[in-house]
């Protein structure tokens, strides 16, 4: 009997591999399109001959059931092909070139970047995770077939998940949820979206998937009467108006039904929207008829209406959906749409290869996702940190989309809890980084508003106008929040090139040298400088000087070196006042500040000094300079270890900026005493940043973080504050002098 038993499941296996099975899927493709496919399998076939998968069965079921999963999404031949072949460079040995040989470049681009992502490891460490991620994510806008195929690949292995090690259970499904089921879900692809999440639920929560499968079937033997009888009364009313139409009952997953019940902390019996319909009409015009007749049929749940048609979501997605209250009391979900609403639903973006010939204009494409994987580039091309990177992709991985109109009528989707300043980034990056104000509804707002369904947003701009390091705090998508980060880096850079050449310049006064020699009558002398830095261009160097990643005094030094050998002398007069002047312990010169600095010099929170301070600069390592109060505790230990990094800075004589500084005040308790104490700041000009406080049983300490001018404008504010009523103590925070 057991020869029998194995002679029965050879033929099985042998009939799951053959190419039959496949060719049942292929009819939309022509004769010489199904013979490029036949030739791909019959190479697969060869290459993965006696290999054979944890379930015992051949290796090539994995690559048809691959290959049949894409052509049920109508993807071209192309991309068929690249199934049948994903496996075959990284597990037979095949190399890129002879795919190239044997089937073009284009189906070789796509087995590659698809061997590239096979090789990527999802593990729990951020940092892995988001290099994995930005990986895949670039594959995918270079070619959306290759993440089609990807998540083809990932359906099928999750499908047959059980013949692996249950060891490994538990990673592959987090990642399932986690990265793969997000992605079907933002290209549309709805039924993969939701059969992904339900194997993973099953295999990472066997026991919660088994009680809730329960519990489903027995509902369902329960109200199977009450949902027959929804669907012969809505046949028997479509039929009455001579409409056809296509009603087919859905159910909410398990994994659906499992979020519900975890995030709103309900029980099972309280989920009352199991069951649902989906009404396939012939026309847009039939969608909203056939929400005439089922309102007639049935009362609507209050607030449940959503017209996707007119607006569509993000992911290309349209229906019109509404609760109704059936027999019983019982809640039941329609989805009205037309049938090519339908494909777009299940399908999304792969969509666009069943419409191709029908829509040359390719506006298909953008419309279903392809919109989204194009961002992914333009955030791609502006950071390069991959844990940056994952952290813009996260934002609009989930959207909660709201939906604002330009001021010619244009709608917009943005993710819920988007602000103006997203909006204008939205229509371009020239309008977001040349924002001034913004208009909603016809009413200036601040630009950090959020926007609301319906709202009419007008962006004013002005030419000389530059995006605000500020707007990172409260801007949404990952676009908007990438281009202000690429500016700040860019005028970061920019500053701290001005700051090194500055330092550079001291340093060489120091060494006797007057002035920094030409570029191009010294162009020997810079490279011989460039190669003894490492720097790849003078502007590197003076940026890496100005970000404290090299000393100006030690290439300084070379530098002389180099002109002397050149035949240049130092200055005897200049190195003699230089170097034993007014700072001869330190061997850089010294450095003005007026505040006009910005990203290149930070003044040091742990001291926070002010114009008037005594103070010393430390060159951080890719901070730039960091000016600390000249008795601060942590600088001291800093010269300490690291003293060479310290140079002279003295404030200018008229500063062009205001400063913070930290105020304790000690109130008595009473009614209104914060209001009053911020009144008496204001008087003084001087603006609240932060304020925290301590209670104690009759006082209370009124921690204040201000701006002010320089340190006698600190001593006026003081003065002030300790002539109010309620304050019995104000003294200025320096919590880290030495």
């Amino acid at each position: 009997m057991a020869a029998s038993g194995d002679a029965s499941a050879a033929v099985a296996n042998a009939a799951a591999a053959s190419f039959a099975a496949l060719l049942e899927k292929l009819d939309y493709l022509d004769s010489t399109g199904i013979e490029q496919v036949r030739q791909a399998y019959r190479y697969a076939d060869t290459a993965h001959l006696g290999q054979l998968r944890n379930s015992g069965e051949p290796y090539i079921t994995h690559p048809i059931a691959v290959a049949a999963l894409c052509a049920s999404w109508k993807l071209d031949v192309q991309a068929l092909m690249a199934a049948l072949l994903h496996d075959a460079m990284e597990d037979c040995g095949i190399t890129k070139a002879d795919l190239i040989d044997r089937f073009g470049a284009p189906v070789a681009e796509l087995v590659d970047g698809l061997t590239k992502l096979d090789k990527l490891q999802f593990n729990t460490r951020e940092e892995n995770q988001a290099e994995s991620f930005r990986k895949m994510l670039l594959a995918m806008a270079r070619d959306v077939r290759v993440i089609l195929i990807k998540l083809a690949d990932r359906t099928h292995n999750m499908r047959t998940l059980s013949d692996m090690p249950r060891s490994k259970w538990g990673r592959i499904s987090s990642e399932t949820l986690e990265i793969y089921a997000p992605i079907a879900h933002r290209l549309g692809l709805n039924q993969t979206y939701r059969e992904l999440q339900d194997l993973a639920f099953r295999h990472l929560h066997p026991w919660r998937y088994a009680t809730l499968a329960k519990a489903v079937n027995k509902s369902r033997s329960r109200r199977r009467d009450i949902v027959q009888k929804v669907q012969s009364d809505v046949d028997a009313a479509f039929a009455r108006v001579g409409m056809p139409v296509r009603l087919a009952g859905r159910e909410k997953t398990l994994y659906a039904i499992h979020q519900k019940m975890s995030l709103k902390n309900l029980s099972f019996a309280q989920v009352s929207d199991l069951y649902g319909f989906r009404v396939v009409v012939p026309s847009v015009t039939d969608c909203y008829t056939a929400l005439g007749v089922l309102h007639q049929m049935y009362k609507p749940a209050p607030g449940k209406f959503k017209d996707h048609i007119a607006i569509p979501k993000l992911n290309g997605y349209q229906s019109l959906h509404t609760t109704l209250v059936g027999p019983a009391g019982l809640n039941i979900e329609f989805q009205v749409r037309t049938e090519e609403m339908h494909v777009v639903a299940e399908a999304g973006v792969a969509a666009h290869w069943l419409y191709k010939a029908q829509d040359a204009s390719g506006a298909a494409a953008e419309r279903m996702g392809t919109k989204w994987l194009q961002s992914l580039l333009d955030i791609q091309n502006e950071t390069r940190d991959a844990a940056e990177f994952w952290d813009h992709v996260k934002v609009d991985l989930f959207p909660d989309a709201v939906y604002v109109f330009t001021p010619r009528s244009q709608i917009m989707a943005l993710p819920r809890g988007a602000t103006a300043v997203d909006f204008a980034y939205a229509i371009h990056s020239d309008v977001g980084d040349r924002t001034t104000a913004v208009r909603i509804n016809d009413e200036q707002v601040p630009l950090r508003t959020e926007l609301k369904n319906g709202d009419v947003v007008e962006v004013i701009t002005a030419d000389d106008a530059k995006p605000n390091p500020a707007w990172l705090a409260f801007v949404r998508t990952g676009r908007a929040r990438s281009k202000i980060r690429h500016y700040v880096k860019t005028l970061a850079q920019n500053e701290s090139a001005d700051l090194g050449e500055r330092l550079l310049t001291q340093a060489l006064r120091s060494e006797g040298m007057g002035q920094l020699p030409g570029f191009e009558e010294h162009a020997a002398i810079w490279d011989k400088l460039l190669r003894f830095t490492g720097s790849k261009t003078r502007a590197e160097l003076m940026t890496d000087i100005g970000l404290g990643k090299r000393i100006a005094s030690i290439v300084a030094k070379r530098l002389v070196l180099l002109l002397s050998e050149d035949g240049q002398r130092p200055d005897a007069l200049l190195l003699t006042r230089e170097r034993y002047g007014a700072h001869e312990q330190v061997s850089q010169g010294s450095i003005t500040l007026d505040g006009s600095e910005n990203a290149s010099v930070q003044y040091a929170s742990c001291c926070r000094p002010v114009p008037g301070d005594p103070i010393v600069g430390y060159l951080g390592r890719g901070e730039g300079l960091v000016v600390h109060h000249a008795q601060c505790a942590v600088a001291r230990k800093l010269q300490n270890k690291d003293g060479e990094r310290f140079i002279a800075v003295d404030w200018a004589d008229e500063p062009t900026r205001s400063f913070e500084a930290g105020i304790t005040v000690t109130v008595a308790n009473g009614k209104g005493v914060l209001a009053r104490i911020a009144a008496e700041f204001a008087s003084c000009e001087a603006d609240i940043v932060r304020v925290d406080m301590d209670d104690a049983m009759d006082t209370t300490d009124l921690r204040f973080v201000v701006t002010v001018r320089d340190l006698a404008h600190v001593e006026a504010v003081l003065r002030t504050l300790r002539r109010t009523q309620p304050v019995l103590r104000a003294f200025r925070v320096l919590p880290q002098l030495a």
